[in-house]
């Protein structure tokens, strides 16, 4: 019997973690944190580990939300065995050690959980075993009570540098694990590639399953709209604020400023940068010609840069106009992105424009649709104010829209459904569509802490 459990990431987008086990063997699917959430609420629940027997982990690519508390679990579980592909341990030495001192912070005091050190973080990156693409690995759990092993695969997943779903082989049972998955090409990356058969079990993210796939047209067309929209404040005196997540938008939007300026349709002007995502475009440079990605002879970092946090006086945005790419995407409070927008805010000849997508609960969000003239307030404990600046939004998705989604369900013929790393809408959605389409497949919505067998 297979079974599998949700420890966190099944009716929202943050905390991804699910236990799957397969005749004594236990594996996790990604082990994330929350980022909007705080110390023990931000971490999957660990405590349905008890009394179950934890062998594997596998990683989906690194971001937080998929990988943020793994240290934290090999305190629990020091001997657990973690595979993701190359890139992404390349990359996840990077975000955890960046995470770390954040995490301390929120952690310290707690009797229960221990704040990991740089130190714990060298070790487990060390410790991590590495897969290419499509490579077949077979894994057997201490307490596997047959013979015949677990096969694990990762496929390009087109998300970020790194991304797969994952395939899991069993006694003639597949299971194909999307990660985060985006079908259609980004500016860097190109779509994902499916496994070449049919499933049995499909677990699927759903995170744009209730939006409207007109709202989410190629990256071409937003490409168009946004220079004409950046030209008309730049031309005006005033600079942008893109939020962008350090890992992955950044890299995009650097690609597509520079991609615009080279066409002469965005105003060429200083393009400043900071912090972690220089250091993730460093790998992105040099797996460029490794994995499956547009502009192979594109360097990021040789794209002139100035670097943020070398600004002392956010004023030098009002003498000369700037494009800031700056963390987080969500502009989740203190961040960069943070701090800026309350100074954007007051500027009339300004822009923010949000490119990615922002959770319902974020400061991000709350500057969605907002028109000048209109009070607008980022969090529950800051004062209001009104918003004098510009506020666009861009859809440059990096996850599938919801008729892709249809499409890999119509590829790959499964018999389940598990749907996951969405709210109620998009799970319905998605669903929904499903069992109009394809009658005979037998559907679930995960729930946190809720087994489903099969």
């Amino acid at each position: 019997m297979i079974k599998f459990l949700p420890l966190g990431g099944a009716d929202d987008i943050g905390a991804s973690c699910y236990f799957l086990e397969m005749d004594g063997t236990g594996i996790l699917l990604d082990c994330g944190i929350h980022p909007r959430k705080k110390g023990r609420e931000a971490l999957p629940d660990f405590s349905l580990l008890d009394n179950l027997n934890l062998d594997f982990v596998l990683i989906s690519h690194a971001h937080q939300d998929h990988i943020g508390s793994l240290p934290f679990l090999v305190q629990k579980f020091p001997h657990v065995i973690i595979t993701s592909t190359i890139q992404t341990k390349e990359i996840a030495e990077i975000t955890l050690h960046n995470a770390a001192n954040i995490l301390k912070e929120q952690f310290e005091g707690d009797e229960v959980i221990t704040p990991y050190s740089h130190e714990e973080i060298d070790l487990i990156v060390r410790s991590i075993k590495t897969s290419a693409y499509n490579e077949k690995n077979e894994m057997k759990g201490l307490r596997h009570f047959t013979d015949e092993p677990v096969k694990i695969s990762f496929h390009d997943a087109g998300h970020i540098l790194g991304s797969a779903g994952i395939l899991i082989e069993y006694k003639g049972e597949r299971i194909f694990y999307t990660g985060d998955i985006k079908f259609s090409s980004q500016q860097i990356m190109k779509g994902a590639i499916l496994p070449g058969y049919n499933i049995d079990t499909l677990i699927t993210e759903t995170t744009y399953g209730a939006t409207d796939s007109e709202h989410l047209s190629t990256w071409d067309s937003e490409a168009k709209r946004f220079a004409n929209s950046a030209n008309k404040i730049l031309n005006k005196g005033g600079s942008i604020l893109i939020p962008a997540f350090a890992l992955g938008k950044t890299q995009e939007i650097l690609a597509l400023l520079i991609n615009l300026q080279e066409k002469r349709v965005l105003t060429e002007i200083d393009i400043y940068t900071g912090g972690v995502g220089k250091e993730i475009s460093k790998l992105y440079d040099k797996n460029k010609y490794i994995v499956n990605r547009n502009f192979k002879d594109m360097d990021l970092n040789k794209i002139p840069q100035i670097d943020l946090y070398d600004v002392d006086d956010y004023q030098v945005f009002l003498k000369k106009p700037g494009i800031v790419l700056a963390s987080s995407g969500m502009m989740i409070e203190n961040t960069a992105s943070y701090k800026l927008a309350n100074f954007w805010l007051n500027q009339k000849n300004f822009g923010i424009f949000i490119v990615g997508y922002v959770d319902a609960d974020s400061p991000g969000f709350q500057l969605l649709n907002k028109k000048q003239g209109e009070s607008v307030q980022l969090t529950s404990f800051s004062e209001p104010t009104i918003v004098h600046c510009r506020i666009e939004r861009f859809y440059f998705a990096s996850h599938s829209k919801r008729e892709e989604l249809l499409y890999m369900v119509d590829q790959l013929k499964p018999k389940r459904v598990i749907l996951l790393h969405g709210d109620f809408e998009s799970k319905s959605w998605l669903g929904g569509n499903i069992l109009n389409k394809y009658g005979n497949i037998k559907m679930h919505s995960s729930e946190v802490g809720k087994w489903i067998l099969f």
